[in-house]
């Protein structure tokens, strides 16, 4: 008689777990399509996407795991089942800089899902424009890189902005040379955006110091370009790869091994309190004695933590400049509300830029 197969109690009991897991996603669903067909019954045709609510279900989320999983791990699987529930109550729009497989196109999937329908536009103008138009519900934009410092462009376009910032995503960037040469000594140029060529200049210096670097508008254009050209190679993420198949020659090329980006989500949806909030400000202020000790001093004596401070020339005056401040807090917090005040008498103008949920990994 033959010996049971160690491995069959353990397969049974996987089958047995899978109709459970099925079955409560399914419930989960139903209840999302009960959600829709209320906040329908109430005249609600548009909220269906609560950022606050998916921020404090990853949390839990979050709180909950003991493993094996990672976290970064249960909290994709958890984004993808929220993401399927939401597209029964209403697919979402979600505009990003194109062409598909760019980093931000990556952030938004992280952020919202798989199942958005996908909005690549050429420039982040665009994003601002469908978003403002009502093309799309949501777009995606970068505002920082950790190793590059903020996109200024991405600040201007907010100071002519009516768009509401509903929430952030940190994506790690990893950099990978794709190509479809044989080995490397035959590439003569490489193609990437000019930030990721910066982001890798050292590893382009040792190993392709010959090649020309060619800036394009994204990396997912570099990738494009790099198949219609021979002896070419680009840089790009693995979505870029997977989505116009291109063999990665090399991986994790950049200089900086923790190298992440911020991006925003721009809206016209205005969060409430999550637990755990960020508020964005934009602060006109004029060029005299003290201004910007009066713009931090709310903050201070409040115990307000202040994630980041930019500033740029504001265009309103020569010498007048426009500061970009990212503080701990929903503008709805009492003490958050009052140094807002405070800041505002101490200087030209406050925007509310948003508040948000801090990011989930």
């Amino acid at each position: 008689m033959a010996d049971k197969d160690p491995l069959a109690d353990i397969r049974q009991r996987i089958d047995e777990i899978d109709v459970a897991v099925q079955q409560l996603v399914s419930e989960r669903a139903e209840c999302a399509r009960k959600v829709a067909e209320i906040k329908r019954e109430q005249g609600d045709t548009e909220h269906f996407y609560r950022p606050e609510r998916e921020a404090q279900v990853l949390r839990r989320v979050l709180e909950r795991n003991q493993g094996p999983l990672s976290d970064e791990a249960i909290s994709g699987l958890f984004r993808e089942i929220m993401a399927v529930c939401l597209a029964l109550e209403k697919p979402l729009k979600v505009a990003f800089l194109g062409p598909q497989g760019t980093y931000t196109h990556a952030a938004a999937v992280k952020h919202f899902g798989s199942q958005i329908e996908s909005e690549p536009v050429a420039s982040i103008e665009e994003v601002f424009r469908l978003v403002e138009a009502g093309g799309a519900n949501f777009g995606v934009v970068p505002v920082e890189n950790s190793s590059e410092g903020v996109i200024n462009h991405t600040l201007d376009l907010f100071m002519k902005s009516t768009l509401t910032i509903s929430g952030e995503v940190e994506l790690r960037i990893r950099h990978n040379l794709m190509t479809n040469q044989a080995d490397a000594a035959s590439i003569e140029r490489v193609y990437a955006h000019q930030q990721t060529l910066a982001q890798c200049r050292l590893w382009l210096d040792t190993n392709l110091p010959n090649a020309e670097r060619i800036a394009v508008r994204s990396n997912a254009e570099a990738v494009i370009l790099s198949a219609e050209h021979d002896r070419s190679a680009a840089i790009a993420g693995t979505m870029a790869a997977e989505l116009y198949d291109m063999p990665v020659m090399y991986a994790d090329i950049e200089d900086e091994p923790n190298n992440t980006t911020r991006f925003v989500v721009i809206g016209k949806y205005r969060a409430p309190p999550s637990g755990a909030d960020r508020t964005s400000l934009l602060v006109f202020a004029h060029n005299k004695p003290g201004s910007l000790f009066g713009l931090l001093e709310p903050l201070a004596k409040r115990s307000i933590s202040m994630s980041n401070i930019e500033s740029r020339p504001s265009r309103r005056g020569v010498w007048e400049y426009v500061f970009f401040i990212d503080i701990d807090g929903h503008c709805d917090d009492a003490n958050v509300a009052a140094a807002i005040d405070e800041i505002e008498q101490a200087s030209a103008m406050v925007t509310v830029l948003g508040s948000y949920p801090r990011a989930v990994l």
